[in-house]
């Protein structure tokens, strides 16, 4: 998990560092996520495909020794820097990714040979003290019943490590919470899964080059891109595994030293489709695990895509157009400052090992990573990917807006006949979820004395109760006046008077980062735009691109933890103010 911007990492993946020859290893996995397969091939000899079956096999199957054990030995090779070693089958990057690799091969002989591996391969010349210019990710992919079925669902993680020097292949990096612990989440999800039977094909994948700059996950953005391979979701996890509080954290993260959570976990993603995956896994788990779970998990939805000044492997796909999303523990135990002399916390040094020997006999008896944290973290991601995997095609729906109430009608081919809608005001959460049978029409009324605005979005369900991914969310609302009163002009008339509504930051109050939307009626001739920041005196904080597409724009706005107060947002249009809001902080 690296501490570059993520505007600076895209300029040097882009046009410094550009990926070359990118290619699978083994053929056979392209044509299998292109969809050019006969899945009888790879037909279990029992069919498990039924969501019950599933959810509960991989909730009772999902073992923590099996977890310690990946972790002991990712521990053995010392340095896992994608500049490490390549050839030594003990030491370095080389033999953790043949390690995984093998790994796969014996999952896959444990389930009838379904379980195909390759691995990703690219050429990259990156910086003048790493001497190697070709990398490879270590994959496998579990070919789908049915190729027509449009996107392959990935579960990641990164499998390189570091230490203080970004680029030491020969110092002492175990890297066991980053990210030791999502490389074995990969693994036992690998294990377990590959006994089911899926409509999509999965890929399981740890990537390498995530601490320099997302090069592994970028290159297989990349080929997926290139190749024309539909991604339907993207579930990465990095730092997933520790529960323990540094002296410091990325924000938003823990509030002190040594502060314990077990029970939490953080949903990072972007807005749009990104946000709503995210939602979907938090929606599964509260349906489908809540109930069986021994130890019942709080999923936290982030208004930002990462933590402050941080990024990891889903990023890339997002800027793909690939929906993805991020799973991190609540508690982190360091921001990765290292080159403060007073940095003291794990991450991102030697002292990220898998734990400590507190009575000298030579054995680690106290673990840095919580096994039975990382796998409550596992199973979440198991079983949201599964139903991924399992569930129908997704549905639109379009809206027709009056003064209190928004009627949609469902848009589905396939003629489901059942679907949910969801709705929700300013919070990352959905408020209310409707369910709608036999019909594709409905009005949603606004509640009176409720929120003016909220959004709307839709998905089908087939005859197992399965959702599919949540439609892009539409904003359904009566557009007020200066007094806060509602207008009863039909909507063409509003749209002349208004071109340009800018509504209220969500969430507010909020505490680390927030995200404000505004509707572009019309095509507005401009040079430039900006959401300008400032404080109640007028002094400028901040300047955010603003896009000016017609439609719904959105604009996320980060200003860091330990701030309290009223601020004003404004779009400016060539030097113009439009509209103006406030919004707080309330840590």
């Amino acid at each position: 998990m690296r501490i570059l911007s993520t505007l600076v990492l895209s300029f040097f993946s882009t046009f410094l560092f550009s990926q070359t020859n990118i290619l699978t290893t083994n053929p056979l996995a392209k044509e299998i996520m292109l969809g050019n397969y006969n899945p009888a091939d790879y037909a279990a000899g029992i069919v498990i495909d039924q969501p019950e079956d599933i959810k509960n096999i991989i909730n009772n199957e999902l073992n923590t020794d099996s977890l310690t054990s990946y972790l002991f030995k990712l521990s053995t090779f010392e340095n896992r820097n994608t500049c490490s070693d390549t050839v030594s089958n003990t030491f370095g990057i080389g033999a953790a990714r043949r390690w995984t690799n093998s790994m796969f091969e014996k999952f896959s002989g444990q389930n009838e040979g379904r379980l195909i591996p390759f691995y990703l391969q690219f050429d990259q010349n990156l910086n003048a003290q790493c001497s190697m210019n070709r990398f490879r990710n270590s994959c496998a992919i579990l070919p789908g019943s049915d190729p027509e079925s449009s996107g392959i669902i990935i579960i990641e993680a990164h499998m390189d490590s570091r230490c203080e020097n970004v680029w030491d292949g020969n110092c002492e990096a175990h890297g066991m919470e980053d990210n030791g612990s999502g490389t074995a989440l990969v693994l036992e999800l690998a294990r377990i899964m590959s006994q089911f039977t899926y409509k999509h094909s999965i890929v399981f994948m740890e990537t390498i080059g995530e601490e320099q700059g997302l090069y592994g996950a970028n290159a297989f953005a990349q080929y997926c891109l290139n190749e024309g391979i539909e991604v339907k979701g993207v579930l990465n996890n990095d730092v997933i595994g520790g529960i323990v509080c540094g002296e410091t954290s990325s924000a938003p993260s823990c509030p002190g030293l040594n502060h314990i959570d077990s029970t939490q976990v953080r949903l990072f993603s972007s807005g749009g489709l990104n946000k709503q995956l995210s939602r979907f896994n938090k929606l599964q788990y509260q349906e489908e695990l809540l109930d069986i779970v021994s130890v019942p998990m709080m999923l936290t939805i982030m208004s930002s895509e990462d933590r402050q000044g941080r990024g990891g492997d889903h990023i890339p796909f997002r800027q793909k157009g690939f929906p993805a999303m991020r799973f991190t523990c609540a508690n982190e135990h360091g921001n990765a400052n290292v080159s403060d002399p007073d940095y003291h916390d794990r991450q991102h040094t030697t002292g990220d090992k898998l734990g400590a020997d507190t009575n000298g006999d030579g054995v680690v008896d106290s673990f840095f990573v919580d096994m039975n944290y990382l796998a409550r973290n596992a199973v979440i991601n198991g079983v949201s990917a599964s139903f991924l995997a399992i569930g129908p095609d997704p549905v639109d729906f379009s809206g027709e807006k009056f003064a209190d109430s928004l009627r949609i009608t469902i848009d589905d081919p396939n003629d489901y006949n059942h679907y949910r809608i969801f709705t929700r005001t300013n919070m990352q959460d959905f408020d209310t979820i409707y369910t709608l049978v036999n019909s594709k029409e409905i009005t949603i009324k606004r509640v009176t004395g409720g929120a003016v605005l909220f959004q709307v979005s839709v998905a089908s369900v087939d005859e197992n109760g399965i959702e599919s991914c949540f439609s892009k969310e539409q904003f359904a609302f009566p557009t007020i006046n200066s007094d806060g009163e509602i207008i009863e002009a039909p909507e063409e008339e509003i749209k002349r008077k208004s071109p340009i509504e800018l509504f209220q930051n969500r969430p507010n109050p909020f505490d680390e980062a927030t995200m404000i939307n505004y509707l572009i009626h019309e095509k507005i001739d401009h040079s430039e735009a900006w959401m300008v920041v400032t404080d109640m005196n007028g002094r400028e904080i901040q300047r955010l691109p603003a896009p000016m597409k017609v439609g719904l724009n959105e604009v996320l706005y980060t200003h860091g933890y330990n701030t309290v107060g009223t601020f004003i947002y404004s779009l400016v249009v060539d030097g113009k103010v439009i509209h103006s809001r406030q919004m707080v902080f309330a840590n």
